[in-house]
């Protein structure tokens, strides 16, 4: 599905010579174009790599040849492949400097001829990868002082905009600042994107030195697209159709996923679960993490700890909530799968065919890896969970180790070289249980908990999060633009392991603890300042796509972090329920559309220069503006509000004018959020979960400007959204009538009147 064949050739509208650089020029849309640059017609000609789903569609693209060049041209682009002249005889400096590679020049403009990127060369450089003889290969493209740049994936820096910066895009578990993850979709704010096609680890250098680089590793040609569109959206919508929509997850993923590294026993999990019940908390799904197996690898359950997992999981779906399992796809040697494994050839293997045991680099030497780029590997993977796991009533599967853990470099898989396919295996791996539950259970809404992505990987329903991240102050600030940055690589559902998933551990607390920690089980008590951090982490949680808490400590449900903290983690998860409706309504658009819901300033704000590179604030649907808190003793922060709109505080109704840093306060209990001026909302009735049919409490509108909001709703479970695309209605405000009408029956079918609460602005 994923893989393309060797023969496999690409619809180019031509493949024009360049004094020997084959270029190959293919429309996937009026806006989206791929090139291809090769010495080799066969590879230039060649289909695109793993992830790429869509088909060429050059319908209303023209090829015409002029002076300048072969200019291909469509409705919204024209791509200029300029002419070269015969090379003349190289210089004495040139025949030590000069590129042996014919030089190639690629201009892509805009309907109104407008230059909008440039490819200004590309490179070949031979070198031997693992045994293999191979080359470097690259691409370089004009930049301008002003463009600013977003996406690649996952880069815990701390920092958004990526330009001046080289990016290392590579799946690595142990990057120093937190796991990076390799997604090359590198995104503007001047009206185009492009996605580079390899899957090699490859560096990328945003507005470095007047320009911008992409380098892979391995590969014997340049490939990549270009999509340009008037707004971000229109990137995005590119992205969907060359790589796959985006599912709409089940309903409980708006939730509260509740987990722990790890409840070693049955009735520990159950008793977090009848806690959440107890004390009046929501709460949607139980997570059952690693080390439930008896070896790793046996792909079973330990009947010691879990005597009846059946039972187990048929009393969480009588108190409405889901279930979650991890799965890894490591197996230890004496596992009963090893050797049948290994004879088959499908564990990551060395030269000679021998499977890789362990990983040399860390303390971790249990395990070979399975090898996932095999088809019948997959398929054989998925269907001993559906038997020996699912089988035991689990909804859900979280594939942990998704990087791969044990890192493919000097190794092989079965379709090459571990350095050639090194940012693929998320790809696949994930495909196994989402192709494998499209195919058992049709008619289930499957999602999987994932820890790395490549391109296309959105597609197999994954919510991801940032992996296995520090208890710290400074690891929840680096979250905000990580998490900024996934999503404008085109993935909409991400998160962070609530509280930092590593055992908590910190520095003294500068400022006074806002937060008393008695009471507080989850942390040691030299650690005064962890029940402040949790609250804060949670705050911010609360106001991503997902909200998850998982951790290496004691414990880590909201009651374990003292008496002081339990009510305020309790509100914020009311407010989390009160807005499952306009997440779930977000939701549904980025399946249609493929815009990630939460958003990067820049994306809903281009004219605003200020908003171009602030990453510690975020809109959250086209509604809310969120300001996570990320200091220790902090109760106010600094918040720009962007131009161009009014803005509420969410918190009192002040109104505010837009384009200007504000002191926001941000006593311990909430944390800034404002609401666009022009914006409708609406608010849930409190539920246990969401398998409890949530009625709206009420609609409110913010005045300011003419708005429109689609109200969904579905049954949260099965796949009908698919095709009947469950109930909506599309709620107009009329800015000078001041009156909220709705284009039919709600999906709740209650009555509109009642409902709609208009903000009074306070000054």
């Amino acid at each position: 599905m994923f893989l393309h064949a060797p023969d496999a050739r690409a619809d180019a509208l031509a493949a024009v010579d360049r004094n020997g650089s084959i270029v190959a020029v293919e429309g996937y849309g009026p806006n989206i174009v791929r090139i291809t640059v090769a010495v080799d017609r066969t590879l230039a000609t060649a289909a695109p790599g793993p992830g790429i789903t869509g088909k060429t569609d050059d319908a209303g693209w023209k090829h015409t040849t002029d002076a300048s060049g072969d200019v291909f041209r469509s409705a919204a682009l024209s791509v200029t492949v300029a002419a070269q002249p015969w090379p003349k005889a190289p210089t004495q400096m040139e025949r030590y400097f000069a590129p042996a590679l014919p030089p190639v020049s690629v201009t892509i403009a805009g309907a109104d001829g407008r230059a909008i990127t440039r490819m200004t060369g590309w490179e070949m450089a031979p070198q031997t990868v693992n045994g293999e003889q191979t080359f470097r290969v690259g691409a370089s493209f004009t930049d301008t002082a002003d463009t600013h740049y977003y996406g690649l994936g996952q880069n815990q820096e701390g920092v958004l905009d990526l330009r001046g910066r080289t990016i290392d895009c590579r799946h690595y578990y142990d990057a120093p600042a937190g796991e990076q993850v390799c997604v090359p979709f590198l995104v503007t704010n001047k009206g185009y994107a492009i996605l580079w096609d390899n899957p090699a680890a490859t560096t990328v250098s945003p507005g470095l030195h007047n320009a911008t680089r992409f380098q892979s590793q391995v590969g014997e040609r340049v490939s990549f697209f270009v999509i340009t569109g008037a707004t971000t959206d229109a990137l995005y919508a590119g992205y969907r159709r060359l790589t796959g929509a985006t599912p709409l997850p089940p309903k409980a993923a708006f939730g509260l996923i509740q987990s722990k590294a790890r409840y070693e026993s049955q009735a520990e999990l159950m008793s977090i679960a009848q806690g959440y019940r107890k004390r009046g908390y929501p709460l949607d799904a139980m997570v059952l993490d690693w080390f439930y197996w008896t070896r790793m690898g046996q792909l079973d359950i330990d009947r010691t700890y879990f005597p009846d997992p059946k039972s187990m999981n048929e009393q969480l779906h009588a108190m409405g909530l889901h279930s979650i399992i991890s799965v890894w796809p490591r197996f230890e040697r004496e596992s009963r799968y090893f050797d049948m494994l290994a004879a088959k050839g499908w564990l990551l293997h060395d030269k000679d065919g021998k499977a890789i045991d362990g990983l040399a680099v860390r303390a971790d030497r249990a395990g070979a890896l399975l090898d996932s780029t095999n088809p019948q590997a997959r398929a054989w993977f998925w269907a001993r969970i559906r038997d020996n796991i699912l089988s035991q009533g689990f909804d859900y599967t979280w594939l942990d180790e998704t990087e791969p853990d044990l890192v493919p470099d000097g190794a092989f898989y079965s379709i090459g070289s571990g350095d050639r396919y090194h940012n693929l295996f998320p790809l696949l791996h994930t495909s196994s249980v989402a192709e494998g539950s499209a195919a058992d259970r049709p008619d289930f809404r499957n999602m999987i908990l994932c820890r790395a992505a490549y391109t296309g990987t959105q597609a197999n329903g994954c919510l991801f999060w940032s992996s296995d991240v520090q208890a710290t102050w400074e690891a929840l600030r680096r979250q905000v633009p990580t998490g900024l940055g996934f999503t404008a690589s085109g993935l909409a559902y991400w998160g962070s392991d609530t509280g930092g998933w590593q055992t908590p551990s910190g520095p003294p607390a500068p400022r006074p603890v806002l937060v008393d920690p008695a009471g507080a089980t989850a942390m040691s008590p030299d650690y005064r300042d962890y029940p402040e951090l949790f609250v804060r982490w949670f705050e911010y949680n609360a106001l991503t796509p997902t909200l998850r808490i998982h951790g290496q400590r004691p414990g880590t449900a909201i009651w374990e972090y003292g008496t002081a903290a339990e009510p305020i983690l309790a509100q914020w998860l009311r407010l989390r329920y009160s807005l499952i409706p306009y997440l779930y309504a977000l939701g549904r658009e980025t399946y249609e559309s493929g815009a990630p819901f939460m958003r990067a300033l820049f994306m809903d704000f281009p004219a605003d220069a200020q908003a171009t590179t602030i990453g510690d604030e975020y809109m959250l649907g086209q509604a809310l503006l969120v300001a996570p808190v990320t200091e220790q003793g902090a109760t106010s922060r600094k918040v720009y509000l962007p131009g161009g709109s009014d803005w509420y505080d969410w918190w009192t109704n002040a109104k505010l004018t837009g384009g200007q840093w504000i002191d926001a306060p941000a006593p311990i209990d909430r944390i800034p959020v404002f609401v666009r001026g022009g914006s409708i909302i609406p608010i849930g009735a409190q539920v246990p979960s969401t398998a409890t049919r949530q009625m709206l409490e009420k609609v409110r509108v913010y005045p300011g400007r003419d708005a429109n909001a689609t109200l969904y709703d579905d049954d949260g479970v099965s796949n009908a959204y698919r095709a009947r695309g469950g109930k909506s209605a599309v709620l107009h405000w009329d800015e000078a009538e001041q009156r909220l009408t709705a284009s039919g029956a709600l999906p709740t079918g209650q009555a509109l009147g009642g409902l709609v609460e208009i903000a009074t602005a306070r000054k």
